[in-house]
């Protein structure tokens, strides 16, 4: 399943929709290359999930926590990540301790350290110019969060099953 963004708006505005159908625990890897909108949408889930605060790319510190309407979240972009291993010294296995949501850009540089994911949306641009999301589901309790959006829902949102 996917659904096509004519714009970096209309990413957002599928990413707030989302929000309102997710709970946890949930993890959530963020798949695609460099500037495809992954962190367009983690910013855009943590702000409609009740983040009030700015919300930067976890792009040097790894790493951002935030207090939610759902409970504790997690960005993490391990893109500057040299190996798996050093997600040990941000504290990775405290966090495992807690129900959370976690929204994990380049997750396959944290293979083995990383929760296994419930849900990957994979980024792509095509070449008319917009934006892909690609839909996985890795747990069945994620299909539902599919219900909130449908074709008529936006204008700038295309889906296909």
């Amino acid at each position: 399943m996917h659904w096509d963004f004519a714009d970096a708006e209309a990413c957002r505005d599928w990413g707030r929709q989302f929000a309102q159908r997710i709970h946890i625990p949930a993890v959530i890897y963020l798949e695609g290359d460099l500037g495809v909108g992954k962190t367009t949408l983690a910013q855009a889930i943590l702000k409609a999930l009740g983040v009030t605060q700015n919300i930067k790319s976890p792009t040097y510190t790894l790493m951002e926590q935030y207090s939610t309407r759902i409970g504790p979240a997690l960005h993490l972009d391990l893109y500057r990540l040299q190996e798996p291993e050093e997600l040990e010294f941000i504290g990775i296995r405290d966090c495992l301790t807690e129900p959370s949501l976690w929204l994990v850009e380049w997750p396959e540089r944290g293979a083995g350290f990383l929760p296994p994911a419930d849900l990957s949306l994979s980024l792509r641009i095509l070449d008319n110019g917009s934006h892909r999301l690609e839909w996985l589901g890795h747990q069945p309790h994620v299909q539902d969060w599919t219900i909130f959006l449908t074709p008529a829902s936006t204008r700038k949102i295309r889906h296909e099953g």
